[in-house]
């Protein structure tokens, strides 16, 4: 049996330390790993990195424990304590996770303008292309230009040169530097040619097109886009439609409508072309042209419908695409079209997602009455529970603090009725976090007792730590201190992890 860190007087009187006692007590190695994923990046956040390592050494799947030991390691090296986040890194069974350790190491090494050490640890990696662009990208933020473009020089993979001139082209959009910007972005493009795979090099050219637009170089973006074009022909395989309609829609952006749809006629599966106009769409609705962007949305939802099974090569990708299109509508001002849409999905987890989207955009959009026509269509009281908490929160981005508490309310009242504990607790945690947001400090003290009374009802020991830690997590950044009248259901949690 491992070794345990929390004891039960601490556990008894705090939400984290309690979360870890009962994680710690999990005997099953999945159940086990499953909850200190929840309970060490708590103790990360209160930068406790020994406790966090330590419980992240009981871990006995190799993969959770490696994952851990690397989250632990960035940790140190963010505060500073290289030596310990090297020592961390080392001690990664695996060799992939030990390398991308000491690549975020070496990444926020190069974040605090540490160069020097961060290309220590580069010349120790096998593939370092990463972390060099890293390092340049860094420099150039920090206004060593030269530097950073001799730190490029060193990057075999042209596609990790891609991204470092990207980012920096990006970089300096954000200090309004556009000219800079495209001398970046000219550069990618000459490092993007040398790319040997297809597959990559369409997306990276789709990325840099879409970085034209944001410079005001449309002219540069539309010849990428054919460049990205030409490349994606190129592709065998599922993947080249998918390039083919990124193209398209980097050339509407642009400005080329010609040019996009003759891209787009050569894409092949509906599901591409469907997500395509999906886009058109929404360029149309932001050139205030309605009617054409309307016209687009019935077109997408028309071929997506039309594609029949033996056709469809990702049905996730194909249900997702339809919450899509009806949260689209929706912020359309198309409430009722958005919700016939909604129903008809087939897949239940995508239907209640889309109707709880649209419901949320209505509620946004003012429209009261139909938002509650999609909300009543969520069959299950749980997903019912969280809709009203995502309409709660479009109403209070609309400034209506009232509305938004009232629907809280209504949340909580019906969260008593949720079958599944731990969707219950949950519902519960989001509700006090919001009502702590809105300074309703009684009635999130209530909300998280009916958290805790739930979680202690919870049978499976591992879901019940996770789901403690979850509301540890909520009362930690909402600086929310336990009361006399919480304490009790930790000592009973405590007693029978005890046991």
């Amino acid at each position: 049996m491992s070794e345990h860190f929390i004891s039960r007087t601490d556990a008894e009187s705090d939400l984290t330390s309690a979360a870890a006692y009962l994680a710690e007590r999990v005997t099953s190695v999945d159940g086990h790993a499953e909850a200190m994923s929840a309970v060490v990046p708590l103790y990360l956040q209160k930068e406790n990195v020994d406790l966090a390592a330590e419980l992240a050494n009981t871990v006995d799947d190799p993969y959770t424990r490696d994952r851990l030991l690397i989250l632990v390691a960035e940790k140190c090296a963010e505060m500073s304590d290289d030596e310990y986040a090297m020592q961390l890194a080392d001690a990664v069974e695996d060799e992939g996770l030990r390398s991308r350790g000491f690549e975020r190491v070496a990444l926020l090494q190069a974040a605090r303008g540490d160069f020097d050490s961060a290309h220590k640890i580069s010349d120790k990696m096998m593939h370092s292309d990463s972390v060099l662009a890293g390092i340049a990208i860094q420099q150039a933020a920090k206004g060593l230009e030269s530097a950073a473009i001799e730190t490029i020089g060193e990057i075999g993979f042209p596609g990790a040169a891609v991204t470092a001139y990207h980012e920096m082209a990006s970089e300096s959009m954000q200090h309004d530097n556009a000219e800079r910007a495209v001398a970046y972005l000219e550069r990618a493009v000459e490092r993007a040619n040398d790319i040997e795979h297809d597959e990559e090099k369409a997306r990276a050219l789709c990325d840099i097109g879409n970085a034209f637009i944001e410079a005001g170089r449309n002219d540069r973006a539309v010849e990428t886009f054919d460049k990205a074009k030409a490349t994606a022909e190129a592709i065998e395989g599922m993947h080249r439609d998918g390039f083919l309609a990124l193209a398209a829609l980097g050339f509407l952006h642009a400005g080329s409508l010609e040019f996009a749809d003759r891209t787009l006629d050569l894409v092949v599966d509906k599901t591409q072309i469907a997500s395509c106009l999906l886009g058109y769409s929404r360029e149309f609705w932001r050139k205030d042209e309605h009617d054409e962007a309307i016209e687009s949305l019935e077109e997408s939802l028309a071929i997506l419908e039309s594609q029949h099974e033996r056709e469809t090569r990702d049905s996730r990708a194909r249900f997702r695409l339809f919450t899509q299109i009806a949260a689209q509508f929706a912020g359309f001002e198309k409430g009722e079209r958005a919700i016939e849409i909604a129903e008809k999905i087939k897949d239940e987890a995508e239907r209640i997602a889309a109707l709880s989207q649209v419901a949320a955009i209505l509620t946004l959009r003012k429209e009261d009455e139909q938002a509650r026509h999609a909300y009543r269509a969520i069959e299950g009281d749980g997903d019912r529970v969280f809709a009203l908490i995502g309409m709660s929160d479009a109403k209070d981005k609309n400034g209506d603090r009232d509305g938004a508490i009232e629907l809280l309310t209504e949340a909580a009242a019906l969260a008593e009725t949720v079958p599944q504990l731990t969707f219950r607790a949950s519902g519960y945690a989001e509700i006090a976090r919001r009502l702590m947001a809105h300074g309703e400090e009684s009635r999130a003290t209530e909300t998280f007792r009916n958290a805790l009374d739930t979680i202690a009802q919870i049978r499976d020991s591992s879901a019940q730590a996770s789901s403690l830690a979850s509301l540890a997590q909520i009362a930690a950044e909402k600086e929310f201190v336990l009361d006399g009248s919480l304490k009790p259901v930790l000592q009973t949690l405590t007693a029978r992890a005890g046991q």
